[in-house]
């Protein structure tokens, strides 16, 4: 007998709001290792968006001209950061706020709707807006290297409308996916890479390897490493980004609202171990490819003399794979330049939509706490951020120095995050989620290094060196 079709009577279910915290998805954090791996992933794309220019042309030019001595600055700088992440995941989670809505309700002065935070935030994104455009510009230039009969130009038109399409459906699950899947092509080409420089006479020896954890600074060095660790690691930008990603995932969600409880606190607790683990994990990935980029510059580069600006460094490092081993490690080599490039655009536009639509929440100008008005929001800024970034590019054409004006506003970035993340440790945190003290030691020597290294760069320029 024919079963009836009730398929059309049967309610639609609406898609879990994880922007919205209530009871209706509470679960205590898996206890096993496999169980809270399984239960990672914001830090997948923050490893995207954080492997980037930075290091692909920075961290290699530093390595050219401070050879091996500061390769533990490097591990140092992607270490000491990430507890101003975990205090930023931390929040988001027994809050239930994204970063834009945290920083609202936080003391100070405000202007209109929103506090001073998010209007220094806004005035910063001029510059920042350049420092994608920089990096549209670095994918078409490395897909201009590899394909010279397309233009540049087409190139970055490309690749800006495919960031655009790749994003536009505005699901978490398909941004972690497609970061994790870069994540994997790019270490995987920078570690081949890496295994094939030591079959030349580059190869890198146990003693000039040594060399970089002697934890020492010759004079000569001094103001390379600190500029190695103002470039390298968690940034201010990342750093904010990451409570859209964890929100997302289901931390917050899972935890449930805030409850004077000992159910609450140990679910909470839970949680923040498995966004802590997811954190280290990102930080594992992230400084495992610095390293690797720092050590080709090192390797291939110290002894050479001049060392290539911008792009050029691009070019200069794929001829030299060339020689020494043929096209096919040339080939290996721009993967991984255009995947480091390309996931970082592909994770900005993702996280860019997300910030800029809270942040136009909290002053007022739409409704982000709506699914349907967010979902709307963040498919308009999915294209149209890239169209911008794009047409910048187009007209400027010098990506080098729009990623180093784009780099001013990630140091002032940076000292807001501080400040912010000092109020959700003293302010705003549970004193049933008190850490150890360990944890503060590690939160304030990231603090302090920030801190001593934004001084230096304010009196380098001061005294025009």
């Amino acid at each position: 007998m024919t079963q009836p079709d009730t398929s059309a009577t049967q309610p639609t279910l609406a898609p879990v709001d994880r922007y919205a915290v209530s009871s209706e998805l509470i679960q205590s954090a898996p206890t096993t290792f496999l169980g809270q791996f399984r239960h990672l992933g914001p830090g997948f794309i923050l490893s995207a968006a954080i492997v980037g220019s930075g290091e692909l042309i920075a961290t290699t030019a530093l390595g050219a001209k401070a050879g091996f001595v500061a390769f533990w600055v490097i591990l140092v700088s992607c270490f000491v950061k990430v507890a101003l992440q975990l205090e930023f995941g931390k929040n988001a989670i027994y809050s239930g706020l994204p970063t834009m809505q945290s920083l609202n309700r936080l003391p100070g002065l405000r202007l209109g709707r929103g506090h001073w935070t998010i209007w220094l935030w806004l005035s910063l994104q001029g510059l920042k807006v350049l420092q994608v455009g920089g990096i549209v510009g670095g994918v078409a230039l490395v897909l201009n290297m590899a394909f010279p009969a397309i233009s540049t130009s087409i190139w970055a038109i490309l690749a800006a409308a495919s960031a655009g399409l790749l994003i536009y459906g505005g699901h978490y699950g398909w941004v972690e996916k497609g970061s994790l899947v870069m994540i994997l092509l790019f270490t995987g080409t920078i570690l081949l890479s890496v295994f094939l420089l030591q079959r030349t006479e580059f190869a890198i020896s146990g003693s000039e390897l040594a060399e970089g954890f002697t934890f020492s600074l010759p004079p000569a060095t001094v103001g390379v490493a600190l500029a190695a660790f103002g470039i390298t690691g968690v940034g201010g930008d990342e750093i904010m980004y990451y409570t859209y990603w964890c929100i997302e995932k289901g931390y917050a969600a899972y935890t449930g609202p805030y409850e004077d409880t000992d159910a609450w606190t140990n679910r909470a607790r839970g949680w923040i171990r498995v966004m802590t683990l997811d954190a280290i994990c990102s930080m594992v990935v992230y400084t495992t490819v610095t390293a690797a980029f720092y050590l080709l510059g090192a390797s291939l580069l110290h002894e050479g003399g001049a060392i290539p600006e911008g792009y050029a460094m691009v070019e200069s490092l794929s001829r030299l794979f060339t020689v020494t081993l043929g096209p096919g490690a040339k080939v290996v080599f721009m993967i991984g330049a255009f995947f480091v490039l390309y996931s970082t655009l592909f994770t900005a536009t993702a996280s860019w939509s997300r910030i800029f639509a809270d942040a136009f929440g909290q002053l007022g100008w739409l409704n982000f706490s709506d699914p349907v008005v967010r979902k709307k929001t963040l498919a308009t800024l999915s294209w149209a951020f890239p169209a911008l970034w794009c047409v910048l590019f187009l007209f400027i054409k010098l990506p080098v120095l729009m990623i180093l004006l784009g780099g001013i506003a990630t140091s002032v970035l940076l000292l807001v995050v501080v400040w912010a993340a000092l109020q959700f440790r003293y302010r705003e945190l549970p004193k049933n989620l008190k850490p150890k003290v360990i944890y503060d030691i590690w939160l304030w020597s990231s603090i302090i290094a920030i801190l001593g290294v934004s001084l230096y760069g304010v009196w380098q320029v001061t005294v025009g060196q």
